[in-house]
């Protein structure tokens, strides 16, 4: 393997934040809960809880199981209001998105409009004008993140100086890989496991190609609008609906606002917005054949090149039953989320962190083991839960 799995917890981990360097200490409203902890809540419960004892804006999850369902919310929707947050908030769930996307692709295969083993070489305009693919690279390839084509956020050095730009930048899927045309493709990386970001721009474009319709109006079709999950979407101007979470950074002395950030809106890489409720509802819906057929499913669980990584979606340790559980994380600017489901389709259960307003990971460079931290503590608590619920 020729890249770390750690390196696919964050998007643009250049601009992440840092709980060492958190000042922020303002008091939160009393938590809005839902539900009764049993027993097995408990876990999940006591890391929210320490999340929020950390000053985060908010967390919030939901854990679903045979028979029941708790959820519950710490902190707050805003930092100006100060209207307490609620399980059913909408929060960005960056690279979740990834698991969505790749349904979408996998209908791409069922109704054979294109192989899983095929090449996009020939079909994406993007791979002849913009990319210097060093081979045929294949639509398996570009899910599983094994194309070793690099993502488009290398491509310039960064500094603190450039925290304000690197917010507003909008870039488009097309930009995105224009960018990652800029660097090195080696052959010698094909087949080796390289988290990407641009994989999924790519493969983005490969749906507007063979749909010949937008990109998010075919994820709408093909996921939400099947699962009636009306509270996801892709569209850049729900971000200032009034029960988003808000998520900040602290930029020299100065916090801001930076939910409507462009780069995060919208892209078939990392940009839906959804709740607690509607993340479970996908990945239950999935792995219950409610959307893909059982032999597409278990190609997405497939997870060969690496152990904790198949199509679109993330490997977490064994099941009640001794099969894994799947899912994915995500994290953008101010959200971290992180998603655990049973292949059975029974057992679901997510959290998104909203960290306290901090410096960039431009400002610290410890920034990274401290996402990985956390990432891990939502994860350890999600798997524990799920645990504790088993028959």
């Amino acid at each position: 393997m020729r890249a770390s799995s750690r390196s696919f917890l964050g998007a643009l981990s250049a601009v992440v934040l840092t709980l060492a360097a958190c000042t922020y200490s303002e008091p939160d409203p009393a938590p809005a809960s839902f539900g009764t902890a049993p027993p097995p809540t408990r876990s999940i419960d006591n890391t929210m809880r320490a999340f929020a004892d950390q000053g985060s804006v908010a967390v919030v999850a939901e854990v679903r199981w045979p028979g029941g369902t708790w959820s519950r919310a710490y902190g707050v929707r805003n930092l100006e209001s100060k209207v307490a947050a609620t399980p059913a908030d909408q929060v960005f769930v960056a690279s979740i998105t990834k698991s969505m996307t790749a349904v979408s692709v996998m209908k791409l295969v069922e109704d054979g409009l294109i192989g899983l083993d095929d090449p996009v070489n020939g079909i994406l305009d993007s791979f002849t004008t913009v990319l210097k693919p060093p081979g045929p690279i294949t639509v398996r390839q570009l899910l599983g993140h094994t194309s070793g084509m690099r993502s488009f956020e290398e491509v310039t050095e960064r500094t603190a100086d450039d925290v304000r730009r690197v917010i507003e930048e909008d870039i488009s899927p097309q930009r995105g890989l224009e960018l990652t045309g800029q660097l090195p493709w080696d052959a010698r990386d094909v087949g080796f496991f390289r988290y990407s970001n641009s994989n999924y721009l790519a493969l983005g474009q490969l749906v507007e190609k063979l749909r010949g319709r937008p990109f998010a109006e075919v994820l709408r079709q093909d996921v939400i609008d099947r699962l009636k999950l009306e509270r996801t979407t892709l569209d850049p101007a729900a971000a200032a609906g009034p029960d988003v979470i808000r998520g900040y950074i602290t930029y020299r002395g100065e916090r801001l606002d930076v939910t409507e950030a462009p780069g995060a809106l919208g892209s078939p890489a990392s940009g839906a917005i959804s709740t607690m409720s509607d993340i479970n509802d996908f990945y239950g819906a999935l792995f219950r054949g409610e959307l893909l057929a059982k032999e597409s499913v278990q190609e997405m669980t497939r997870a060969e090149a690496i152990p904790l990584y198949g199509l679109g979606l993330r490997r977490w340790s064994q099941d009640c039953d001794g099969t894994h559980r799947f899912g994915g994380t995500g994290g953008y600017w101010t959200y971290r989320t992180a998603s655990v489901a049973s292949t059975d389709g029974k057992y679901q259960a997510t959290m998104t962190l909203v960290p306290p307003p901090m410096p960039t990971a431009l400002e610290d460079p410890k920034t990274d083991d401290k996402l990985n931290l956390w990432d891990d503590q939502m994860v350890s608590a999600l798997q524990e839960t799920l645990d504790r619920l088993c028959p």
